[in-house]
């Protein structure tokens, strides 16, 4: 029988509140479980005494039986000093995701444009302007004799 100390959800909507269980893994979540060994209650404060709640000879106990804890009940034991730290590797957490890497290459691009027009001589963009503006007034020119 495969042992694991894992969370138990309790609590109403959008209210969670957490007992931290030795449970057989087969069993649901919030399901049969053997023991009760504490609680957590992310609600409150980070620094909040009562934010997570264990009684560490229970388990202890269920750890020398052999119960697995799950990753979150493993970072509460190794806040708690009772498991040593893992050494996690995350590569991709500091990564900006695609649509931050797509406005930085819009922002890119804008400031070359920008550089650019800075570079170019002052008048030339003010003529292609002018001549850009005279050729739609051409075109309705033409679309009225057209539709007449």
């Amino acid at each position: 029988m495969a042992m694991k100390i894992r969370l138990a959800r309790g609590g109403s909507k959008k209210r969670p509140f957490y007992r931290i269980v030795a449970a057989d893994s087969r069993m649901p979540r919030d399901g049969r479980f053997i023991e009760k060994l504490g609680t957590y209650n992310p609600l409150l404060a980070k620094d909040n005494e009562q934010r997570v709640v264990m009684d560490m000879d229970r388990v202890n106990h269920w750890l020398g039986e052999g119960a697995q804890p799950t990753d979150r009940v493993a970072r509460m034991l190794e806040a708690a000093g009772v498991l040593e730290k893992k050494t996690r590797n995350n590569p991709n957490k500091a990564k900006p995701g695609k649509k931050a890497e797509d406005r930085a290459q819009e922002k890119a691009d804008k400031a070359a444009a920008a550089a650019e027009a800075a570079a170019a001589p002052a008048e030339e963009p003010v003529v292609e302007e002018a001549v850009a503006e005279e050729a739609p007034a051409e075109d309705v020119a033409a679309e009225e004799t057209a539709t007449e």
